[in-house]
């Protein structure tokens, strides 16, 4: 090992050293606070003064899962204290993401029994377990995503060889594939089942855990932006290093080698042969007569340059209107194509599709301009004619996450009395 890379580490070694005993000193000196919120699932603030809410959080020992929710331990350290105290009801045997979604699952159905029962302090305490199951599972990938950017500030510094940050990057790759298969594990359906109608589990379940793992998937985004640039340019570095060093290999088993003279052969090696040719300047003489023929008709062969008259205000003007006019005339159009499909419907004894009758008519209109104008003149229709027709709306949420209905088609018929 390098006599730099030797004093790197020892560095990197007291420095972790002095970080981590300094916040094990953290841990010994606030331990009553610290365990009276693991017992109680948060953290009383009102017990510790600024200053030390600061060092704690920035020690990474408490955290906030939620703005509107009290500080609680971080997910590892209470697991630590579990462990510790060995608490069976708290300890966490496997801590992969269907582990816990099954964890959960069980603190609902627990939930819903003690409140069919009418034991509503077993039914708060197990409200308490479920809250602190999805901060766990939130703080989970946030774990995650640290250690991931963690991987991306340090790793990829320390490591020696280009190789190895490749590797490095590899790691981080698969690390950041496992943790999007557990998100994808994540059905909300599923979670909005098992809310159903309980206003305090819909919160928890669905609104909660969706805006965290909104926020999650942002982060491994970006993280996964900063890996493709970084592999991108460890490759760059790579092939540039591979080529220095074959070069390097290739003179010491040829010491003797000695470059050709490229610009003195006739044939060059495509590789050097990149200049551009060079072109010959040509000029006509004015002083030779034979030439004065030539240049008379060079010159009459040139096109006479038209020069066209800037518009003034008044010609301005003149386009504009003629442009309103345009959109009038287009406007009118598409109003008298709507009337004719009024007219259709009235003549017709059955719905008419919008949209079909615009592929049958072969109309040149945007499919959602001629919806937005049949509505539009719907809406436009006196009391008593509006009642005449009858107006069916095709409507399908945007999708499975958002429930805003889209119009994909129209049906209009006429209403007999």
């Amino acid at each position: 090992m390098a006599p730099a890379d030797a004093a790197a580490k020892t560095a990197t070694a007291s420095n972790l050293f002095n970080i981590g005993a300094e916040r094990l000193v953290l841990l010994g000196k606030h331990h009553q606070a610290l365990m009276q919120g693991y017992l109680d699932g948060f953290i009383d603030e009102t017990v510790f003064s600024d200053v030390a809410l600061k060092k704690l959080m920035g020690a990474r020992i408490l955290w906030r899962p939620d703005e509107q929710q009290p500080l609680a331990l971080r997910p590892l350290v209470s697991e630590l204290i579990a462990s510790m105290v060995a608490d069976e009801n708290r300890r966490q045997i496997n801590a992969d993401v269907a582990e816990k979604l099954e964890q959960i699952r069980n603190r609902v159905q627990a939930y819903r029994d003690a409140q069919y029962q009418g034991d509503y302090s077993v039914a708060e305490l197990q409200l308490q377990r479920l809250t602190e199951h999805v901060h766990d599972l939130s703080g989970q990938f946030e774990e995650a995503i640290d250690s991931l950017w963690h991987r991306l500030n340090s790793d990829f510094g320390f490591v020696s060889s280009l190789d190895d940050k490749i590797r490095e990057n590899e790691r981080a790759q698969k690390q950041l594939r496992r943790l999007l298969d557990g998100l994808d594990l994540l059905d909300f359906n599923e979670l909005i089942e098992l809310a159903e109608g309980n206003s305090h589990l819909r919160k928890l379940l669905v609104s909660q855990l969706q805006s965290q793992l909104s926020s999650h998937h942002s982060s491994l985004l970006e993280v996964q932006k900063r890996l493709l640039e970084l592999l991108a340019k460890f490759r760059q570095q790579q092939s540039r290093s591979m080529l220095i060093n074959n070069m390097a290999a290739f003179l010491r088993q040829h010491p003797k080698y000695q470059p050709a003279d490229y610009p003195n052969r006739s044939e060059l090696p495509l590789l050097f042969n990149q200049a551009a040719p060079i072109v010959p300047q040509a000029a006509i003489a004015l002083d030779k007569a034979s030439e004065r023929q030539l240049l008379a008709e060079l010159v009459r062969a040139i096109p006479k340059a038209t020069s066209l008259p800037l518009p003034d205000q008044q010609s301005a003007d003149f386009a504009i209107a003629l442009q309103d006019e345009a959109i009038a005339a287009r406007q009118q159009a598409l109003k008298l194509d709507v009337e004719n499909f009024y007219l259709r419907v009235i003549d017709s004894t059955s719905s008419l599709s919008a949209l079909e009758y615009l592929a049958e008519q072969q109309l040149n209109w945007d499919s959602e301009i001629w919806l937005y104008q049949i509505i539009a003149e719907h809406q436009g229709l006196p009391a008593d004619e509006k009642q005449m027709f009858a107006l069916l709306r095709d409507e399908a949420p945007a999708s499975s996450m958002n429930q805003l209905l889209l119009i994909r088609d129209i049906s209009l018929q006429l209403q007999t009395a």
